[in-house]
């Protein structure tokens, strides 16, 4: 017997909603309830009279079951639109995390060298530590941090992915 799986897509999708209480509640909600994976999640106000805010999701599954997440998300009340930011084509991703690492002796060493690869900036050093600034797409934060494994890597938090269309199209 074979069984057929589907291949599983990462997407970004950019999600522009009435800035209400609870909205953010009840898509992530939406995700969890039908076993959908949210990988990555951003939240931010975008209009100046603070009535519009844009969540960024970043989420993988079989072609499908994306498109059934867009058209569930767009009969949500509040949503006024939902793009599939992969789907439309070239569009920047990036994201921000802090990554403390231990720092002695050669460690130290190579930890700045590494850090200096990839261009994250010190923005808290001790005598036994350090805590780097690193932005990029997901794959640099994840190399960046493979490295830092390597060294002494103790502690990170992420930004999650912030992302937009290419050109002058507004999504």
């Amino acid at each position: 017997m074979h069984i057929r799986t589907e291949a599983t897509e990462r997407h970004t999708l950019s999600v522009t909603v009435a800035n209400e209480p609870g909205i953010l509640a009840r898509i992530a909600g939406l995700f969890a309830g039908r076993g959908y994976n949210i990988e990555s999640l951003t939240v931010a106000e975008v209009a100046l009279d603070h009535t519009v805010s844009r969540i960024t999701v970043a989420t993988s599954g079989p072609p499908a079951q994306i498109e059934q997440v867009i058209a569930q998300l767009e009969r949500l009340p509040p949503v006024h639109k939902v793009a599939d930011l992969t789907a439309i084509g070239p569009h920047v991703e990036r994201e921000l995390a802090l990554v403390k690492v231990k720092g002695t002796g050669d460690h130290r060493i190579e930890a700045l060298r590494l850090a200096e690869v990839y261009r994250a900036r010190v923005v808290d050093a001790t005598t036994s530590s350090f805590v780097f600034e690193v932005t990029g797409g997901t794959e640099k934060i994840n190399k960046f941090l493979e490295l830092m494994r390597e060294v002494g890597l103790i502690e990170v938090a992420r930004t999650g992915v912030a992302a937009i269309v290419r050109g002058n199209e507004v999504v």
